[in-house]
């Protein structure tokens, strides 16, 4: 059975120095899908990731809630920032070049949509927002072998 890790994100800075160990651990061919209500901090995860695969703090990350998906040359390969939220499931994918994407690293918010598209060996990240401020839970499950090193444990 997968481990599944627990964290809290205290703020903002939090969730960013989490995206920049999973910038560090990442791989081409990895998927991260990230699940959580509207405002629990996935696309800025999504936005500190980039930055941090990029080495570029100044990286400009625009949303992709209306183009579906951005697209990215990163040092190790390119990625693909996926919204998915408008989409009514993965017959869409195809037509966004879901096939080629999975070749380098991509990104997924609303990963539901995947149904049967969802990697199997993708990090899942659930975010939740912590009601009494900031603060943001989240659950890690997948990618094993390199868990407790994006934990920062």
């Amino acid at each position: 059975m997968p481990e599944t890790l627990h964290l809290l994100l205290p703020d903002l800075a939090a969730t960013e120095a989490l995206a920049a160990r999973a910038a560090a651990l990442v791989r081409p061919g990895d998927a991260i899908l990230l699940e959580g209500p509207l405002g629990a901090g996935k696309s800025a995860f999504c936005r500190a990731f980039l930055r941090a695969a990029a080495r570029n703090p100044a990286l400009e990350v625009p949303s992709p809630s209306f183009t579906l998906v951005q697209g990215y040359d990163l040092p190790r390969g390119p990625a693909h920032h996926f919204d998915l939220y408008r989409l009514a499931g993965p017959e869409e994918l195809e037509e966004l070049g879901w096939e080629e994407a999975r070749e380098g690293i991509v990104l997924v918010e609303w990963p539901d949509r995947l149904g049967w598209l969802a990697p199997p060996d993708a990090l899942r990240l659930a975010l939740r927002p912590d009601p009494a401020g900031e603060a943001r839970h989240a659950m890690l499950r997948g990618w094993d072998a390199r868990l407790a090193a994006l934990a920062g444990l």
